[in-house]
C-alpha cells in the first residue's frame, strides 16, 4: 500500500462513529521502516481563515481496519471543552 493510497481513505474513530478527517500524513521508525503514526489535520476554527486546532496523531496500533474506503481506528473521544464564561 501507498501514501497516495492512505491519503484518500477517510478516518473513522470506531468508539463514537465520528469523521475525524483524511491523512495528511504520517511518521515512521527510520530504522525498521515501519509507520508509527497516522496525522490528520485539525479542524478550522472560523470559516478556513482564521486558523486551526492542532493535529489529530493517531499511533498505528490504534488502526483496527484499513478498508478500500476507510480506516477504522479506536482512540478515546477528546472531552468536551469548557467554553470560558464571561464575567458579569
Amino acid at each position: 500500500m501507498r501514501f497516495r493510497d492512505l491519503k484518500q481513505r477517510e478516518v473513522i474513530n470506531a468508539r463514537d462513529c465520528k469523521r475525524l478527517g483524511f491523512v495528511s500524513d504520517l511518521t515512521f521508525d527510520e530504522c525498521t521502516g515501519q509507520i508509527c503514526n497516522l496525522i490528520i489535520p485539525g479542524p478550522s476554527k472560523f470559516c478556513g481563515c482564521i486558523g486551526k486546532e492542532a493535529d489529530v496523531v493517531i499511533p498505528f496500533c490504534n488502526i483496527q481496519c484499513i478498508g478500500h474506503d476507510v480506516i477504522l481506528v479506536d482512540v478515546r473521544p477528546e472531552p468536551p471543552k469548557k467554553e470560558k464564561k464571561e464575567k458579569e
